[in-house]
């Protein structure tokens, strides 16, 4: 049985990674703390963005996938992804990363 972090912890830890290395990063979104699920938004600072969201692989390794079909978005359509996936979880948080470079901390794979 695979141990479970709280996700506000979970979530302190990317903020924490982001900052060592002088990225802006912020809660956009809190969700429940004990379990909510997080999607991570990549602000490119040019008006578009990317947005990770948490996925299983078939052996129930955890992995990161594109949401919003994959790859940069405009701002417009990542907050209408998000919007979407609110109305299917009410305890969702979202995590917006200000990096230029596209950077996203995540330390699971990440999946297109």
């Amino acid at each position: 049985m695979e141990t479970r972090l709280k996700t506000s912890l979970w979530v302190q830890a990317l903020i924490r990674r982001c900052e060592v290395e002088a990225v802006p990063a912020m809660v956009a979104r809190k969700g429940d703390g004990d379990a909510g699920t997080v999607l991570v938004k990549v602000n490119l600072l040019d008006g578009t963005g990317r947005i990770y969201a948490p996925a299983r692989r078939g052996d129930g390794t955890r992995i990161w996938i594109e949401g919003a079909g994959g790859g940069v978005r405009s701002d417009q359509e990542i907050e209408q992804y998000i919007e979407r996936q609110r109305q299917f979880d009410s305890d969702l948080w979202v995590i917006e990363v200000e990096d230029s470079k596209g950077r996203h901390f995540l330390d699971e794979p990440v999946e297109s």
